[in-house]
């Protein structure tokens, strides 16, 4: 008897892990480049954070009605290319197994090979064997538009945490420093966990978020500064 190999892949987590990353990416650099932009302007400490408070609601409900939108829109497409399949395969499924089989024949296989491999495919589950060979769409891919919505709102909120922690834990005097370092710090952890995560090097991923953190976090600051002077 055939006995099953398994394998564990990372491609399932594709869908939660980019909005995942890019909620919390976007919390801690937007949240962070918010608090020190308004500490550069000389704000007191409560209005600084005020402010990265209300960063943080805002932001988080932006990242979901975003992710929710935008993924919405690519499940919708989804559907209606499976609708359109579907029809195909009632009205014309000779010209459907037609095309199954050109699209193995490009991939190597020979003639009759490739028309035995559709038949049984086809025979198994049409639509299926469409969706994944034509069109691209499998199960591990598929658009979840209030996962990616969640998991967003939620590490976006979280990402945005830690600076106003630091916020509120570091002396006025200390702030800007604080606030720049730790996040520049949670910037590289989260760019190496994610690369962990998606199989990709650390050092890469730390390096990639970071430097575009750091930019960020600098304009920012810098913005602060000026109108901090001319007030």
């Amino acid at each position: 008897m055939h006995r099953r190999h398994y394998e564990r892949h990372r491609t399932g987590r594709m869908g939660w892990l980019r909005a995942s990353v890019l909620g919390a990416n976007d919390g801690i650099v937007s949240t962070a480049s918010l608090v020190l932009g308004v500490a550069a302007a000389q704000a007191s400490g409560q209005n600084v954070l005020v402010a990265g408070v209300a960063g943080l609601v805002a932001g988080a409900m932006s990242m979901a009605a975003g992710e929710y939108v935008s993924v919405h829109s690519q499940a919708d497409s989804e559907r209606a290319e499976l609708e359109r399949e579907h029809h195909e395969l009632q009205t014309d499924v000779e010209a459907e197994h037609k095309e199954l089989a050109a699209i193995y024949m490009d991939r190597g296989l020979d003639q009759a090979l490739a028309t035995q491999v559709a038949d049984q495919l086809m025979a198994h589950n049409a639509l299926d064997a469409h969706a994944r060979d034509e069109l691209g769409i499998t199960e591990a891919f598929r658009a979840r538009p209030l996962q990616a919505a969640g998991a967003s709102a939620l590490s976006f909120a979280v990402g945005s945490a830690l600076p106003l922690l630091v916020v509120a834990l570091s002396p006025t005097s200390m702030l800007l420093p604080m606030v720049f370092v730790t996040s520049l710090v949670l910037l590289a952890a989260l760019g190496a966990l994610a690369a962990w995560a998606g199989g990709a090097k650390m050092g890469v991923g730390a390096l990639r978020i970071t430097f575009w953190g750091a930019l960020a976090m600098a304009i920012t600051t810098g913005v602060g500064m000026l109108f901090g002077v001319s007030g």
